[in-house]
């Protein structure tokens, strides 16, 4: 495997459980592996990366010296480093806010949720708690890879104290859409928490998209291809589908231990003659399993061939027992079954054996081996890791899996036959195809999933997303260079002392001043106006402010300052306070009256949009508009009005929250161009923050100082964060 990290740094794995847990019995503590799929996954990290694990160990030393103890022998032998947790931390962060609010709110079961401000309180300690016992641990560049909704708020809290560290958070469980989640009273902290990381991991494509709406909605960062700029800094969205280990599957079929068990369920369930039809599931609302039920009463109504020809077993691990809505659905549960049996059942046979308890996998494989059916269907499901141990069980090809289609596996396992676990006639129609099914069709099927699992397994999950957050950081990097650092603030003072003249040409809205929800609001405040002024009145600079602005804004605004003004991205400009605008060349504006109806279209469709006219350009704004709603419109319009206009001399800008439509020939790299011709500059100075001035950039000798305000793409060669930081460069010069 590709290493992802260098022989210096260390990986913190770092998750509510460790992979190994302390558990007592009879006075004596014993070690024993941590259940659940998570456990699994970290515990093949071992035996690649050698990481550092942190983790609760699931239990509370009773005195100083069991303390001791627990921590010298995880330490020694397993790598790990506890955190523990009190009763009252276990009860309000774990039970509380992580089970009571955050599980059934990200898995749509909003109105189980509970929002206590004392248990978030707890959640926020606990993270602290983890924050804490990482900072002991770890050097200023180590590699923290973060698991699931228990510690969503750890990524800023190390990012805050370890900017350096390349930090990986991953979650387990769906992340839900944007209007569930915004429910969750603390929505912002929990988002703002998860963006300290570099790279967020989901299983599916969905859950990442849900993310990034969330974000853009509720937090205002818009993203490009999964990418978010988030304080200048790079945070990429992925979906990273968690694997199996499907080699350790093969052997362990292999073995002749695990052969005789199998061999001995089989002649069992082939001497009954029947079709065995397998469950397995924690005993939890959102696995669907009232629902699985009413579809099998619904089969059994309408299939009475079917009776007597298949054995439904249905395995259901205890879970969260003194919970109240797990104890109901117990209840729901063991009703339904009894019901079901008392109605169909007849001697010698009854549909459903139901089994409340857990299964030692070398008893739960030889199931799956046997079973001619998986029957999986979640309500809602972040991966659900037994739809993919039935596939890998199936070395005969032989077996078919219905798989809800709200699990997350089914968008890898395709193949399956995928329902809708609300619609019991679904259910009892694809039970049964199932069971009718060819061996030559069920071959096809498996066969696929079977590769598909085996080419992306745990393995390869890990090594995968180790290498995104190295390829995040690679990233970042190469961007971090282009800030105009301190150093370079020294080197840009320094030349323009020495330079006999200046050419400076700056932006306005986004650049000198931040932008405002009405573009009317943003005018220049009186340190600003002064700040040109001091620019202006040097005899070494001319200042010439290029904008997108109409001329009554900009002539309104800094009419006063003796500097070159341009409107409209160079369709006018104004020498100085006494002279009048001149337009620079001859445009039409007949096309305005075709163009304006589409604009006026979008500005009724998006509430808070509005239209602006100016003399040679038509913009339609967005700033105020429902963010998710205007970035959708925008796009289409943008798409729209390129194919519209594609033979038309004009041009489609996209801008910060706003699109507009001009005369071709009109750009600040025209604007630019004339005065860059006037003399030989001593140093040129450019600043702009959107993409209408990368025209401007792109014209520029490549000694001149180009600066973007704001973190992405450009063609400028350096960076400032934001207006502020560009008046601080500003002020720096106006006092040479």
């Amino acid at each position: 495997m590709q290493q992802s990290k260098s022989s210096k740094d260390k990986l913190f794995i770092i998750a509510n459980r460790l992979p190994v847990g302390v558990r007592r019995k009879k006075d004596k503590l014993y070690i024993q592996q941590s259940p659940g799929g998570l456990a699994t996954a970290l515990r093949t990290l071992q035996e690649t990366e050698k990481p550092v694990f942190i983790g609760w160990p699931g239990i509370l030393p009773n005195t100083e010296k069991e303390r001791k103890y627990i921590k010298n022998i995880l330490k020694d032998k397993h790598h790990s480093y506890p955190v523990f947790l009190s009763p009252i931390e276990l009860e309000k962060y774990y039970h509380g806010f992580a089970n009571k609010t955050i599980w059934p709110l990200f898995h749509y079961f909003s109105s189980y949720s509970a929002y206590e401000e004392s248990e978030w309180e707890a959640y926020k300690r606990v993270n602290q708690k983890f924050f804490k016992k990482v900072s002991k641990l770890a050097g200023p560049r180590d590699i923290f890879w973060i698991h699931d909704y228990h510690l969503m708020l750890l990524p800023s809290l190390l990012r805050k104290n370890f900017p350096n560290s390349s930090i990986g958070f991953f979650l387990h469980i769906p992340f839900p859409s944007s209007e569930i989640f915004r429910l969750l009273p603390w929505r912002k902290e929990i988002l703002e928490g998860l963006l300290g990381a570099d790279l967020i991991g989901f299983h599916t494509y969905e859950y990442a998209r849900h993310f990034l709406s969330c974000v853009l909605r509720l937090l205002g960062y818009d993203h490009d291809l999964g990418s978010i700029i988030v304080n200048n800094r790079i945070v990429k969205v992925e979906n990273f589908p968690l694997g199996i280990d499907f080699q350790n599957f093969e052997n362990l079929l292999e073995e002749s231990s695990m052969q005789k068990e199998i061999i001995k369920l089989k002649e069992l369930t082939d001497a009954q003659n029947r079709k065995i039809i397998l469950s397995v599931d924690r005993l939890d609302y959102t696995k669907g399993i009232p629902q699985r039920l009413k579809g099998i009463e619904f089969f059994l109504e309408k299939n009475p061939k079917w009776h007597g020809r298949f054995s439904y077993i249905v395995l259901s691990v205890p879970s969260r027992t003194k919970v109240s809505y797990y104890a109901m659905l117990k209840q729901e549960v063991d009703r339904m079954i009894g019901q079901i049996n008392g109605r169909f059942g007849r001697p010698g046979w009854i549909p459903i054996h139901y089994m409340y308890r857990s299964l030692p996998f070398n008893k739960l494989l030889p199931l799956y081996v046997v079973a001619d059916v998986a029957l999986i269907t979640p309500l809602r499901d972040g991966m659900n890791l037994v739809a993919k141990e039935y596939v890998a069980a199936k070395k005969d090809n032989k077996g078919v899996l219905v798989l809800s289609e709200t699990a997350g596996a089914s968008s890898e396992l395709g193949e399956a036959l995928l329902v809708n676990v609300n619609n019991k006639e679904d259910i009892a129609e694809a039970l049964l195809q199932a069971l009718e099914m060819s061996d030559e069709e069920q071959e096809s099927r498996i066969k696929l999933m079977r590769k598909r699992l085996f080419e992306y397994d745990i393995y390869k999950w890990t090594e995968s997303f180790l290498k995104g957050i190295e390829e995040v950081k690679t990233i970042q990097n190469q961007h971090t260079q282009q800030v105009l650092s301190e150093e370079w603030q020294v080197k840009l003072v320094s030349d323009f002392k020495k330079s006999k003249n200046h050419l400076l040409l700056l932006d306005y809205d986004g650049t000198l001043i931040s932008f405002a929800l009405k573009p009317e609001k943003a005018k220049p405040d009186t340190e600003l106006l002064s700040l040109l002024l001091a620019l202006a009145k040097s005899p070494q600079n001319k200042l010439v402010i290029i904008s997108g602005r109409d001329t009554i804004t900009l002539e309104r605004w800094l009419g006063k300052i003796p500097c070159i003004l341009v409107a409209e991205h160079g369709a006018w400009i104004k020498s100085s306070p006494h002279h009048e605008w001149e337009k620079q060349g001859y445009f039409s504006t007949e096309w305005k009256d075709e163009i304006k109806p589409v604009l006026k279209t979008y500005e009724v469709q998006v509430p808070g949009s509005f239209v602006e006219e100016k003399e040679y350009g038509v913009a339609w704004h967005y700033r105020k508009a429902n963010p998710e709603l205007g970035k959708l419109k925008s796009n289409e319009l943008y798409d729209h009005l390129n194919e519209f206009l594609a033979s038309i001399d004009l041009q489609v800008m996209h801008g910060n929250k706003v699109i507009e439509v001009r005369c071709g020939g009109i750009n600040k790299g025209e604007a630019a161009k004339y005065f860059l011709s006037e003399k030989d500059w001593g140093l040129v100075l450019a600043m702009g923050d959107d993409w209408t001035d990368e025209d401007m950039f792109k014209v520029l000798p490549l000694s001149a100082y180009s600066i973007n305000v704001g973190y992405r793409s450009s063609s400028a060669r350096f960076y400032l964060e934001s207006p502020e930081a560009s008046r601080n460069l500003l002020r720096k010069l106006a006092k040479i």
